[in-house]
Parts: C-alpha cells; sequence; structure tokens
C-alpha cells in the first residue's frame, strides 16, 4: 500500500488562460493557483480552484483515470495576466501509491472557440421541435391543386 498525500506541480501559463485539459492519474482533489504579472517584487499566488473533486470516492478507481477540462467560467478569479499556475493534488487515500495529473494543456482565448455543448444541445433540441411542428402543419395543409376530397376530377387534369 502507498501513502497519501499531497503535491504541488507549477507550469509557466500563457497570458490568458481559457481552458485546462488534462488527464487525471488517481488525484482525488485539485486546487489550482495563480501568479499573475505585476509590480516588481514577489508575486503572489491567488486561489483559482478549490478542491474540486476528481474521484467521487478517493479508495475506489472510478474517475481515477479520467479526462477534464476546466474552463475560465469554473474558475474564482481572473485568468488574465497569468505567469504561472500551481497545481495542487491531494489523494487522501493510502491506496495509491502513485499520484498526479498527465497530458496538462493550458488553452489561451480563440477566435475559433467551440460553444458551450449544454447551449448548443438545447439549441438543437429546440430547432428540432421546431421542424416537428412545421412538418405537421405542412401535412395538414397538403392539398393538391386538382383534389378534391382526395378524389381528382378527370376533366381538370390535362394530358401532356
Amino acid at each position: 500500500m502507498g501513502a497519501g498525500g499531497c503535491r504541488g506541480r507549477d507550469r509557466a501559463a500563457p497570458p490568458q488562460v481559457h481552458e485546462i485539459v488534462f488527464k487525471n492519474f488517481y488525484t482525488a482533489f485539485l486546487s489550482v493557483r495563480a501568479q499573475r504579472a505585476g509590480p516588481p517584487g514577489p508575486r503572489k499566488w491567488v486561489t483559482c480552484l478549490r478542491d474540486l473533486r476528481l474521484m467521487p470516492c478517493p479508495h475506489t478507481e472510478p474517475g481515477a483515470q479520467d479526462y477534464f477540462s476546466l474552463r475560465r467560467s469554473q474558475m474564482l478569479c481572473d485568468m488574465e495576466q497569468v505567469t504561472a499556475l500551481r497545481f495542487i493534488l491531494r489523494q487522501p487515500s493510502p491506496a495509491w501509491l502513485h499520484f498526479g495529473i498527465e497530458e496538462l494543456q493550458l488553452f489561451p482565448p480563440d477566435s475559433k472557440e467551440l460553444p458551450d455543448p449544454e447551449k448548443v444541445a438545447a439549441e438543437v433540441q429546440q430547432m428540432w421541435a421546431l421542424t416537428e411542428v412545421v412538418r405537421a402543419r405542412q401535412a395538414a395543409a397538403r392539398i393538391g391543386r386538382f383534389d378534391v376530397d382526395g378524389c381528382y376530377d378527370v376533366n381538370l387534369l390535362s394530358y401532356s
């Protein structure tokens, strides 16, 4: 058996961080602190994310190797003028010998940013409902030019 604990990992950051993507490796809780550009002298670390639960239960496997995406909107502080990020990893369970985060990627704002998936799903569902209403109305309004009560008057039809 291992020993649970706490680890820190510092990473230089782009001036603006819009999204943080990583793969968990048996880390139960994650906190993120940011260091910002400022006046000369010692720079302070500001807590941007506190104790995000990555594993539902630190003693069992679920969530232990999942991918996570942390967006700017989830942060407790502004993610502009950032010079470094500190990732504080906690695993209280002695069941895991090693823990950490892997494949860490920091993304700045992008003009081709993907929209929020929840919002897109709601809009697509609303559009589908509207198309169903239009389709139902069209089916009810389908009456042919020469159709009278489901029958055709032969004298009104032309031969071509």
